[in-house]
């Protein structure tokens, strides 16, 4: 299988709250703005990317 077909669904764990300004521009280009909020997006190079800079606040699964 291509990781560039691979679909992923990231889901937002933790609270937006205190987290440092370079790490929320990372979630909001992601589409995560509130707690339990899902998206799918293909697994590209830039998205897994910011899977690894933002891995302590979502979650990740395979579609």
């Amino acid at each position: 299988m291509n990781n560039e077909n691979t679909q992923l669904e990231i889901t937002l764990r933790k609270s937006l709250i205190g987290t440092p300004m370079k790490i929320k521009k990372v979630l909001i280009a992601l589409g995560l703005k509130h707690i339990n909020q899902k998206v799918i997006h293909f697994a590209s190079p830039s998205i897994l990317g910011m899977i690894n800079k933002t891995q302590h606040m979502i979650s990740v699964e395979h579609k």
